[in-house]
């Protein structure tokens, strides 16, 4: 009986002391810190998750986008040349209307 008498009281159930109500908040903080990190992050992994896979892509996927980057290659001089032929034509009919104003008018001595 000695022994029950030396022991403090202990605290009214359903109470939670200071310790762990910082224990409890401590928690959320962790939680909530760890979730918007996960939100914030996942698209960095999805896109990492992309560029590993495409890593492992089929070898003819590959082999079909280099022969389209060549074919684009050998476009880009013709696309200097067209350019070069639009200013002669245009040029070529700068002429010939200036020619046909020319011969629309009157001339001094017809009159």
């Amino acid at each position: 009986m000695l022994l029950l008498a030396q022991l403090p009281p202990s605290p009214p159930r359903g109470l939670l002391d200071s310790h762990s109500v910082e224990n409890v908040v401590i928690g959320l903080v962790i939680m909530t810190i760890s979730i918007a990190a996960f939100f914030l992050l996942k698209p960095l992994f999805l896109a990492l998750a992309r560029r590993v896979e495409g890593r492992a892509a089929d070898p003819a996927l590959h082999g079909e986008v280099e022969h389209l980057r060549d074919q684009v290659a050998e476009l880009e001089p013709l696309r200097g040349r067209l350019q070069e032929l639009e200013e002669r034509v245009e040029f070529a009919e700068r002429l010939l209307a200036q020619r046909r104003d020319q011969e629309l008018l009157p001339r001094e001595g017809s009159r």
